[in-house]
């Protein structure tokens, strides 16, 4: 017997993982208050795990908890209404007009109410640390303890993220509704941006043991498929899409055995899911068709798609890969991009064509603490063969980042600049 409630309550939780987003989302439309909403979805969750041991798993366990939770909001409306009447102060919010029409809370929404989910949770108005940890609590079904876990940060910083995002969503009476016309491009961006950052921790942790995280990677992806699917007529989530399937298609093959960084050109292409890249290349043609002209995530996936294309290192496209991060970089003015553009350069020109490019990129302020900007300086450096220089520069990248498993790369890469210098 327990053996079966614990196979039961397994379930319970799979299913919670999938259809929480949409219960809480549903929720919000109805009740505009986002810790409520979260309240009443954990009572569903707490009833099934209850109910469902003794009575069995419903048909349709997704709708069951979403109708279980809009009964208990409509419950709870209608136990306020009738306290409200009982003290003669019923106030005009619990205006009998606003009272909802059970039939028709019941009735669900699914894609509006994700896709405001969504936007609320990524809402410019919320610093990035906290619209990252709202989306995985909300949208990711994600516990707090699962997120500081996943960032490597204490329990309570998360917690107090979510609460603190929650407060300022309130504080600037944020509507629950869709914004105009105008509005929605920039609230789809600061979602894909969420999710893009969310699947970078995955696919190169800032810190810690691992080098790579795969859940994040996989959990970023699920949100973007729904995205997507939400808003079918828009290019940059299928590109968004596109984009971290075609990289996350090369996770198998970016660590060896003792879990150590591989570099791509030195990656076993036969590691590469196949899968991932055929469902990152018909993502990447439906963004195309929907593109009025290219986004940056668009642009993006393009290069991944080269890559993913090569069926050797020394197959790779490196010209126009060049050719696409210079659009990038006219279209973003960042930093970053024009590293990775002298990185193409460097492969499609040589390593003295892209040298000058990134000593000048040693003077921007956003890059003073990157550590990829010394690493790729030193890796210039050693194919010219100015060794003692790149062992100084790959020294100077393993001092910056947090990682264990990179730190230990760029040391080893060090060292061997220095045994050469030495021989």
């Amino acid at each position: 017997m327990k053996t079966a409630d614990t196979d039961i309550r397994r379930f319970v939780e799979g299913v919670w993982k999938v259809e929480s987003p949409r219960v809480i989302a549903g929720l919000v439309r109805l009740t505009h208050d986002v810790s409520l909403a979260e309240d009443l979805a954990q009572d569903a969750l707490l009833t099934a795990l209850e109910t469902w041991p003794r009575q069995g798993v419903p048909d349709n366990p997704g709708a069951w908890l979403m109708t279980t939770a809009k009964r208990r909001a409509v419950d709870r409306w209608r136990h306020e209404k009738l306290a409200a009447e009982k003290h003669q102060s019923l106030a005009h919010e619990q205006d009998e007009t606003l009272m909802p029409d059970i039939e028709r809370v019941l009735e669900t929404d699914v894609g509006d109410d994700l896709l405001r989910l969504m936007l609320i949770a990524c809402h410019p108005v919320l610093p990035p640390e906290s619209r990252i940890a709202l989306t995985l609590k909300l949208l990711g079904g994600l516990s707090t303890g699962e997120i500081a876990r996943a960032f490597l940060v204490p329990e309570p910083t998360i917690a107090q993220r979510i609460v603190r995002a929650k407060r300022k969503l309130a504080e600037a009476d944020v509507a629950f509704e869709f914004p105009d016309e105008n509005a929605l491009p920039e609230r789809i961006d600061s979602v894909l941006d969420v999710l893009y950052l969310i699947f970078n921790e995955g696919y190169t942790a800032t810190r810690g043991e691992d080098w790579l995280r795969p859940a994040l990677c996989d959990e970023a992806i699920r949100l973007a498929r729904m995205l997507a699917e939400l808003v079918p007529d828009e290019s940059e989530p299928q590109a968004l899409c596109a984009l971290m399937q075609l990289q996350a298609s090369r996770n198998r093959a970016r660590v060896n055995e003792h879990g150590e960084p591989v570099l791509l050109d030195r990656q076993n292409r036969a590691l590469w899911d196949q899968l991932l890249i055929r469902r990152g290349l018909n993502a990447l043609e439906r963004a195309r068709r929907a593109a009025i002209e290219p986004g940056p995530y668009l642009l993006q996936a393009e290069i991944a798609a080269c890559h993913a294309r090569a069926q050797r290192a020394e197959d790779t496209d490196w010209r126009r890969i060049v050719m696409l991060y210079t659009l990038l970089a006219q279209m973003t003015r960042s930093p970053v991009v024009e590293l990775n553009r002298a990185v193409a350069v460097s492969m499609a020109h040589g390593p003295e064509a892209a040298l000058p490019l990134v000593v000048a990129l040693n003077e921007r302020a956003e890059l003073a603490s990157y550590h990829l900007l010394p690493s790729v300086h030193g890796d210039l450096l050693f194919r010219l063969g100015r060794h003692e220089e790149a062992a100084e520069q790959f020294t100077r990248a393993a001092g910056m980042t947090e990682n264990a498993h990179e730190r230990a790369f760029l040391e080893r890469r060090a060292a061997a600049c220095r045994k050469r210098e030495s021989s």
